[in-house]
């Protein structure tokens, strides 16, 4: 019996030194990484991109990295981005918080890293100002499972990532300032392009993507000289950076960030590079979409000139909005739900005569507001217009498909007995989510499970055989495009790019998931466009 117990121990042992032996490792441009093995997925996390932009680094360009000499574990994520708790509904992978945050995360099916496979690589949401590429939501397992080679990447977010100052400005080689957040996801694609065949990544198949804020940047990155030849493919969800406003300039940038410096007390940028990150934060106090700037170098024009010129990236693309982006009692601002409160918001988001942009959405009594059209007027005013706009400006001036779609399909009960806790949309104040009844479709933010195939990592809503079933063709449609630039595939409804057609046919995914060709809702779009397009 004792003998018998040596020889178990003896394999046990012997046993564990083979996996550790056969982790799965490999050589990038600056070192060797070792990951992990999940299910057969090769992970590596916590992949530094960038040198730490702290101590003198704050306020500039992403940096080259320093090679590292033997093997640098990458089985933890690495910190995420300076952010206060803006958003409830966000959950990470990490509880470290850094101003040294310019790190990936690679999920790769590869076998021989040498495929040549596909790759993805998302970008967060959370309003520039919080998120990370460690939220659970975001994981790359489920795709990875389908051959994608999947990568999500932090960038600087808040004061950290959109700063402008008239110091900084002088100081940098561009002549600019602000703009960070962006600029690292440039620095994140690049090292993506040098790096990714060492995972059986394609470089030339690089597909990048974003929800809400990580939209808006695909958007950006579009139109910026400095990525728009990086990559193959670009998607979108809910955002984009031509809104119904311009994008500042450097000197109204700089403005604003000297002013924000001034009411928190300094006026040297030495000064504010010395103040630690946490404290920097916590005085910026940064609660609404940072503003970001024409600053010569990410962006040289505004970004809606580019794309009039038809000179952005030239690539398939596959974008799309949620059904009820927005509850009303946030563009209300707490006002009752009645015509007469709603008139001066409407009037101000779209330059136009309330009395003539209510009817094309169905809102003709206090009784409507509260139901799906007056989401879907809330949530034109807070990201939907801008997302339509960038989908119309790509078909009238892009070279390559582009497929619409809308997410519909509204979220299931809740398991907490604590809603405030699940309750979503990422912009939505947490108490007003808790007063609004059942909402009539999909709010912000709620499709990033769906598509991704990680319903299974927020425990917050009761998933049901639908929910699951939603998800496999939507993550389908996913993994199709970014394998051959087609959402079509077996088993799922036929989906028609929007190019050259006369009234956009926009995919409906929802428990009955079809193609529609809504006149109504074009006609709403082109309206509102006709007065607010012509601010650009």
């Amino acid at each position: 019996m004792k003998k018998q117990l040596l020889i178990t121990y003896a394999m046990m042992i012997f046993s564990g030194s083979i996996i550790a032996q056969t982790l799965p490792e490999v050589r990038v441009n600056d070192g060797t990484l070792q990951g992990v093995d999940e299910s057969g997925i090769k992970v590596f996390k916590g992949i530094p991109f960038a040198a730490p932009p702290v101590g003198d680094l704050r306020w500039k360009a992403p940096q080259p990295t320093q090679k590292w000499d033997g093997v640098r574990k990458a089985d933890e994520f690495g910190p995420n981005p300076m952010q206060e708790n803006v958003f409830g509904d966000m959950n990470f992978g990490t509880k470290k918080m850094s101003e040294d945050c310019l790190y990936l995360n690679v999920w790769t099916p590869s076998r021989t890293m040498d495929e040549k496979l596909p790759v993805f690589i998302y970008f967060n949401g959370g309003g520039l100002m919080a998120g990370s590429g460690s939220e659970p939501r975001y994981a790359g397992l489920s795709l990875a499972r389908k051959g994608i080679v999947t990568i999500t990447a932090n960038y600087r977010e808040g004061i950290f990532g959109f700063f402008a100052h008239s110091q900084l400005t002088k100081e940098s080689p561009y002549r600019g300032s602000g703009n960070y957040g962006f600029l690292d996801q440039v620095a994140a694609i690049k090292w993506v392009k040098d790096n990714i065949a060492a995972f059986g990544g394609d470089p030339e198949r690089i597909t990048i993507m974003g929800e809400s804020a990580g939209s808006m940047s695909v958007c950006a990155l579009m139109a910026s000289p400095l990525s728009k030849q990086l990559f193959h493919q670009a998607m979108g969800s809910s955002g984009s950076v031509l809104a119904s406003r311009k994008i500042l300039t450097q000197a109204e940038a700089e403005k604003t960030g000297m002013a924000l410096a001034q009411k928190i007390g300094y006026t040297s940028i030495k000064d504010l590079r010395n103040l630690p990150a946490e404290q920097l934060m916590k005085l910026a106090s940064i609660k609404s979409v940072p503003f970001y700037n024409i600053d010569g170098y990410f962006f040289t024009e505004q970004p809606a000139n580019v794309y009039a010129k038809g000179e952005q990236a030239q690539v398939a693309c596959l974008i799309g909005n949620n059904s009820s982006e927005m509850v009303p009692a946030f563009v209300l601002q707490g006002k009752p739900a009645t015509i007469e409160n709603l008139k001066p918001v409407v009037e101000a988001a779209f330059k136009l005569p309330a009395d003539k942009v209510l009817p094309l959405y169905g809102i003709n009594t206090d009784a409507d507001i509260m139901k799906l059209p007056g989401y879907q007027l809330a949530g034109d005013i807070f990201i939907a217009y801008s997302t339509w706009k960038w989908i119309d400006m790509l078909k009238q001036k892009g070279t390559q498909p582009v497929y619409r779609y809308i997410y519909c399909h509204p979220r299931p009960d809740m398991v907490l007995k604590d809603k405030a806790a699940g309750l979503a949309g990422g912009v939505q104040d947490k108490k007003e989510n808790v007063a609004t009844p059942k909402i009539p479709g999909a709010i912000h933010s709620s499709d990033i499970e769906y598509a991704m195939g990680n319903l299974s990592t927020n425990t917050v809503f009761a998933w049901n055989a639908d929910d699951y079933a939603i998800s496999n063709i939507f993550e389908s449609f996913y993994a199709n495009f970014i394998k051959t630039g087609n959402p079509n595939g077996l088993g799922l409804p036929e989906w028609t790019p929007i190019n050259g057609q006369a009234v956009d046919p926009v995919m409906q995914i929802d428990t009955n998931t079809y193609q529609k060709i809504d006149s109504n809702m074009e006609m709403r779009y082109k309206t509102i466009d006709e007065a607010v397009g012509s601010t650009y």
